[in-house]
């Protein structure tokens, strides 16, 4: 015979069983998740679902920092270049004398020794190689830093019975705008700065090669027209 409570117990324990299964679900609906929500409208049917406004369900929105900055490391193979020299250095590199030349502009305005300088490279040497007239300009910078002859390019080269060219302790006129000038003023820059060396460093006279005077000094070198002697 069956009993009527322990049916009843089953029947009431399947359908809390039922209800907890039903719950589960509707208690998730209702967490604030902005994502998806869903009705159950009154039709036995009909399913509704609704997506809320907003970024879409999935996207991750990343917080705005800013724009990024990178420093990438060079390219193998890339070389970083020095930046180039001020103008105002004055260092030039060249491989030659006559690059050298080249390179040194010829001053708008010369300064009072250094006029005097180029004239003498101009007149005792204008037609010599460049050598030629750097071994000329050095020996008037010799003379001016000897302590046996004036210190100053002018008082060097004006001085009595010293530079044929010189008359009356003045030049003859100049023509600036020839090549000659252009290059006496180049090397007068040159050899007042000392950035080229000469073969006849230290030299302290020289004279034409037609000429042999009885001097009783050291030769050092010919150059083209002139013997030079320390």
């Amino acid at each position: 015979m069956t009993d009527p409570f322990r049916v009843a117990r089953q029947a009431l324990s399947s359908l809390l069983a039922v209800v907890m299964l039903l719950g589960a679900p509707l208690a998730q609906a209702q967490e604030p998740v902005h994502a998806l929500s869903v009705h159950a409208p009154s039709g036995p049917h009909d399913l509704q679902v609704v997506v809320a406004e907003g970024p879409a369900n999935g996207a991750i929105t990343l917080p705005s920092t800013g724009p990024a900055t990178t420093t990438l490391p060079p390219a193998r193979g890339m070389l970083a270049l020095a930046p180039a020299p001020s103008a105002t250095t004055g260092a030039v590199n060249a491989a030659s004398l006559a690059d050298l030349v080249a390179a040194t502009p010829v001053p708008a305005n010369l300064s009072a020794e250094l006029e005097c300088l180029a004239g003498a490279v101009y007149f005792e040497s204008k037609s010599e190689s460049l050598a030629g007239q750097l071994a000329v300009a050095r020996v008037i910078v010799a003379r001016s830093h000897s302590g046996r002859y004036p210190s100053s390019y002018c008082g060097v080269v004006f001085q009595p019975s010293q530079f044929s060219f010189v008359r009356g302790h003045a030049m003859p006129a100049i023509n600036h705008a020839s090549r000659f000038w252009a290059n006496a003023a180049r090397i007068a820059v040159i050899a007042d700065q000392g950035s080229w060396k000469s073969p006849v460093e230290g030299a302290l006279f020289f004279h034409a090669a037609r000429v042999s005077p009885a001097w009783g000094k050291t030769r050092l070198a010919a150059i083209g027209g002139h013997i030079f002697y320390r």
